[in-house]
């Protein structure tokens, strides 16, 4: 029962998680949640224009409120598989590592201070300001996109560098406005009238903004405001080269590995271990695979497994099994079959077939299973068969490998 319910949360964290394209029920959560991340953040803008708010104000709030509860609900599930996120940590630790972690932070305080009035309404003024954390939940649409999570690896890469350009900018904002309280004061002592007042001069002109509510008047202060201009304009493309410097080399990283990828000298498959495989309570010495092939990696439960020659194989172990891949100069076709109820197969063993010697039956794809067939193996209605023949089939589908 303790594994049926391990199982069930696991499958429950990765629907939760970002899923892969494979894994429909992931994605159509994944896209619940940027669904309903929009349409909250559509609700609160709208809530702000008195017009709209007084002809859809319900229809505004069952949005707000239904969305609400997504994220309480979400909350409450990333919470229950958070030992899943964090497989080294035990689950009491894992679930405060989650709490604590900033996506755990911006997820709870996507929902709360919507909740909190009701227990504590005196508050109800500083928890609506409070909802606007909840733009950061914005963060997991982050997840979602390859292209969009570049953004944060740039920044996290490039940190210390973007830290030490702005830490030269602050440096260079306070020297300013020191030398300019120096040369502006008796001008004009009620604009520049500590070393400290000039710090929004300084900034705004280092940054090229450039307001124009305090300026100076003196020939000197004038003059050190042209250098400081210039200056400014090189200070806000240190930082800006960085990030450009960080994109770039990003971005040929990903192409190499996708150049890489495709001219991999191994390719790998997932196979499970169920009761009936020939595999179970064999030692990895006792396997005798073929030349080319080797077992990478061996997962067993929460466990990675290096594959040593004396380590058995159980049930429900996942393997992954290396192998060289197929030369993409040769070509061989295979066709796909489904085999409908009315088929002539249909209940019957392989070895009972009638087909070409020149024919063979490669695969059996029954649901979600994939069956290697033997003369034994009784096809059903449904199976997916594919065959490598000459013969023309009807119905069939070609495919290359």
């Amino acid at each position: 029962m303790e594994k049926k319910w391990h199982k069930r949360r696991r499958r429950l964290f990765e629907i939760v998680e970002v899923g892969y394209s494979l894994d429909f029920v992931s994605r159509m959560y994944d896209l619940l949640n940027v669904i309903a991340i929009v349409l909250n953040l559509v609700a609160s803008i709208l809530y702000t224009f008195d017009e709209i708010r007084g002809t859809y104000e319900n229809l505004i709030l069952a949005v707000e409120g239904i969305t609400v509860a997504f994220f309480l609900v979400d909350y409450l599930l990333r919470i229950c598989t958070a030992t899943f996120l964090y497989p080294d940590e035990k689950e009491p630790k894992a679930i405060l590592k989650y709490i604590c972690s900033f996506t755990g932070v911006v997820d709870l305080l996507s929902f709360l201070p919507y909740y909190l009035p009701v227990f504590l309404p005196a508050g109800t003024i500083a928890f609506r300001m409070i909802r606007i954390v909840r733009i950061f939940r914005l963060f997991r649409i982050n997840a979602y996109h390859d292209s969009l999570s570049v953004i944060t690896s740039v920044i996290v890469e490039r940190g210390q560098q973007l830290v030490a350009s702005v830490f030269i900018i602050l440096v260079l904002m306070i020297a300013s406005s020191l030398c300019m309280y120096s040369l502006e004061h008796e001008a004009q002592p009620e604009v520049f009238s500590n070393a400290f007042s000039g710090i929004w001069w300084a900034t705004s002109t280092l940054l090229t903004v450039g307001y124009g509510d305090i300026y100076p008047i003196t020939t000197l202060g004038k003059l050190f405001g042209i250098f400081i201009s210039f200056l400014g304009v090189g200070m806000v493309a240190i930082p800006t080269g960085i990030i450009s410097a960080g994109f770039v080399n990003q971005y040929s990283t990903i192409k190499k590995n996708a150049e890489y990828g495709r001219e991999a000298d191994m390719q790998f498959i997932k196979v499970y271990m169920e009761e009936h495989d020939i595999w179970v309570g064999k030692k990895i010495a006792d396997l005798r695979l073929p030349k080319g092939m080797i077992i990478s990696v061996i997962k067993r439960d929460d466990e990675i497994l290096i594959p040593r020659g004396d380590v058995v194989i159980e049930v429900d172990d996942v393997i992954v099994i290396g192998a060289e891949p197929f030369n993409t100069h040769e070509h061989i076709q295979l066709k796909e079959i489904i085999i409908r109820k009315q088929h002539p197969w249909v209940d019957s063993k392989l070895c009972d077939v009638d087909i070409s010697r020149h024919s063979i039956i490669v695969l059996i794809k029954r649901r979600n299973r994939s069956i290697i067939p033997n003369g034994n193996t009784v096809l059903r209605a449904g199976d997916k068969i594919f065959m490598y023949t000459q013969l023309h089939i009807s119905g069939a589908k070609d495919i290359e490998l």
